[in-house]
């Protein structure tokens, strides 16, 4: 007996492609990590606090770096050495386990990063084996869409942190004449 399709489990990665925005053509077989969201925090301590607190800074992130780990060196992996901003998609599949109807599905993963180059290696030369060559950007911008809703952006020089539809920065661009 079927139960009703309600308690979807995320599961894995089916797959994944990155392209420079515009292009057509796949950037070169890696594995890529996206950037660890880390909130710019202070310490609050003083009178009538028993210790010490660290809070966030509303809408500040620390670094985004973003990695690539190639599976050989490449005429793309080395054009996002360029000291510009190069913007990339994301295109990915995810997979989801429906408990109720013991159903496998796919769900689309969409992002959209705006990147600036900050390391380059060009990978170790062992026969037979992966160059792994890294590549490491700076996130200027990152916007994400889960199941085709936008679940995240953010834009460090614009003043946007958008999480699942609430801008965490939309007071501070009024209060700082933005809007």
């Amino acid at each position: 007996m079927n139960l009703p399709a309600a308690n979807k489990i995320p599961d894995k990665l089916i797959n994944a492609k990155i392209y420079k925005q515009g292009e057509t053509e796949l950037m070169g077989t890696a594995d890529a990590e996206f950037p660890s969201l880390e909130y710019v925090t202070e310490a609050l301590t003083g009178l009538g606090l028993a210790g010490e607190i660290e809070t966030p800074v509303i809408g500040h992130f620390k670094s985004l770096g973003f990695k690539f780990k190639w599976n050989t060196v490449n005429e793309m992996a080395t054009s996002l050495l360029y000291p510009e901003a190069h913007d990339l998609e994301v295109h990915a599949s995810t997979q989801v386990y429906d408990a109720g109807t013991g159903k496998l599905a796919n769900s689309p993963v969409k992002a959209f990063l705006r990147c600036l180059p900050k390391k380059g290696g060009l990978g170790k030369l062992e026969p037979g084996k992966k160059m792994d060559a890294e590549t490491e950007m700076e996130c200027l911008r990152i916007k994400m869409w889960i199941g085709g809703n936008l679940a995240l952006e953010i834009d460090k020089l614009n003043f946007i942190c958008r999480i699942n539809g609430v801008d965490a920065l939309a007071s501070v661009r009024r209060d700082l004449g933005m809007e």
